[in-house]
């Protein structure tokens, strides 16, 4: 007998053994008990999901000999031949090689013929954004007004490349992606019955693998299935499938909190070395700190986090050791590397940087630019008390000359650069909510003077992509909203290069500069 895949063989055969979308499934049967059928359906989603084994279903509850019913018996000649795929009345296109207007007239014409054996005349075309427009507009008429006996169910990946005329003429069913409980539990089922020798954590490392997709994951155990030789187990996944262990990732955020730049090195670079994708390392510590983020707020409820029982415990306890802050940071760095790695031809040496960064620059105390610092030399002010922002004085108020104060000389708009100074981490917090790659380049800056309705924000001199970035007129739109936001005051951005360091880390930079050479065994060539 020949071999049937696993993707075929546990295709769904009613409505009861579709995974994950009971949404669908529920309407479905309600429709059919009420009797009240469309004449066309669009069933959306993902690949992999059940668009078409759900149509298949349907097309059965609809031409069973004991039908319209939600149980078909799976034994009568309508029945067995919509499951073999050679139903007479059963027709499934595929919209990529029947995509012309010649195809969709042939499609016209056959649709007069009433249906040879079961109630209903189907045509189920899969892909079916692919159909032309002209296509799509010889199908119109025929879609509009079809023959009673005639029901067309539509799939499709791409729903927004399907003709507005078409869409208002069916009824929609959004499938969903599979959750990965869901999808292990199913690939329990499929183990236990092929007497798979299989441990809990490999089905659930391939359910992530799977992305929402019950079919690739049942394709990837019967590959593995072939692959092994006994037990399949976590180092067969990881070989085949190249992701990343969770526990790697755990052990990538305990160096981050250890601060230990040269142990949070030395384990990518051992992920690397294993043949693990730097890009897919990158977005599962991406989704790492989301899951510690989520696991910060949530307070221990694991709904929020697609993960089992045993790593969600190991992510509350993880997260107490960050704060909120320390988390957005990273997401804030996490997301800058995908931006300068757009710029290079390598995606390692970015990702070095920052797991180094990560490690090495964690902080229990608030950034420094959220700090107003005062000047040096005799001329300096001293430091302001905490108060509210300055309000014009009795001079100004009457329309006299103002008195040469530096906040009434540098901040006609009414806001002091102090004031500025004190909420700037507020307002690159805030500006993270709305673009998390902006933030984090600001985040580099710190406010320079106000002058009119002017802020000059300055960087290093080293940071010239950091200002060219902001300068980009979308990220300068959204600083320049999130400033004013906060200080409830319009006010125009502008940046600059400073030839100084920031204040206080020379110090720290040429630590980080000779821990950066010892790790990468390096040296400093000077500009001359």
């Amino acid at each position: 007998m020949p071999y049937t895949v696993f993707a075929l063989k546990w295709r769904p055969n009613n409505f009861e053994e579709v995974i994950g979308q009971d949404h669908i499934t529920l309407t479905l049967k309600s429709a059919i008990q009420k009797s009240r059928l469309a004449h066309a359906y669009l069933f959306t989603g993902p690949r992999g999901v059940g668009k078409t084994s759900t149509a298949r279903i349907l097309a059965k509850a609809l031409n069973c000999q004991n039908g319209p019913t939600v149980n078909p018996c799976q034994n009568c000649p309508s029945c067995l031949g919509i499951g073999r795929g050679n139903s007479l009345d059963v027709l499934e296109i595929d919209g990529a090689s029947n995509r012309g207007i010649d195809e969709i007239r042939t499609l016209r014409e056959n649709v007069k013929f009433a249906p040879v054996q079961g109630n209903f005349k189907i045509y189920i075309i899969d892909e079916v954004h692919q159909i032309t427009t002209d296509g799509f507009n010889a199908l119109l008429k025929t879609l509009e007004e079809p023959p009673e006996y005639v029901k067309f169910i539509f799939a499709t990946t791409h729903p927004h490349k399907v003709i507005p005329t078409i869409l208002s003429r069916c009824q929609r069913f959004d499938f969903r992606r599979i959750p990965a409980l869901e999808i292990a539990a199913q690939l329990g089922r499929i183990a236990a019955a092929e007497k798979i020798a299989i441990d809990k954590e490999v089905l659930f490392a391939i359910a992530r693998a799977a992305d929402g997709s019950l079919r690739d994951a049942e394709s990837v155990l019967d590959q593995l299935f072939s692959f092994s030789k006994e037990k399949i187990s976590l180092k067969d996944v990881v070989s085949v499938l190249g992701i990343v262990e969770q526990e790697a990732l755990f052990a990538i955020a305990d160096k981050i909190i250890q601060k230990d730049p040269n142990g949070a090195l030395s384990l990518f670079n051992q992920i690397i070395d294993q043949g693990k994708d730097a890009g897919v390392f990158l977005s599962s510590l991406i989704e790492h700190f989301r899951n510690l983020m989520v696991a910060k707020v949530s307070r221990a409820d694991a709904k929020l986090i697609d993960l089992p029982q045993e790593a969600c415990e190991k992510l509350f306890s993880q997260s107490n050791a960050f704060t909120l802050e320390e988390i957005f940071s990273a997401f804030n760095i996490l997301v800058n590397t995908q931006e300068m790695a757009k710029r290079l031809d390598s995606l390692r040496i970015p990702l070095e940087i920052s797991l180094v960064r990560l490690s090495y620059g964690r902080k229990d105390q608030p950034a420094p630019l959220a700090q107003p610092k005062l000047r040096s030399g005799p001329a300096a002010a001293p430091p302001a008390p905490a108060k509210t922002p300055p309000q014009p004085s009795k001079d100004l108020r009457q329309g006299e000359p103002p008195r040469p104060n530096e906040d009434i000389r540098n901040s006609l708009s009414g806001v002091s650069l102090e004031h500025v100074k004190q909420r700037w981490q507020n307002i690159v917090d805030n500006l993270s909510r709305v673009k998390i790659s902006a933030a984090a380049y600001l985040s580099e800056g710190e406010p320079f003077k106000v002058q009119g309705n002017v802020l000059t924000v300055s960087f290093p001199k080293n940071y010239s992509l950091h200002k060219e970035s902001l300068e980009a007129r979308d990220n300068r739109a959204i600083i320049e909203k999130s400033v004013s936001d906060l200080l409830n005051v319009n006010l125009r951005v502008n940046f600059i290069l400073s030839e100084e360091l920031k204040q206080g880390e020379d110090d720290r930079n040429n630590s980080f500069i000779k821990t950066a050479l010892e790790m990468f065994d390096g040296r400093v060539i000077r500009e001359e």
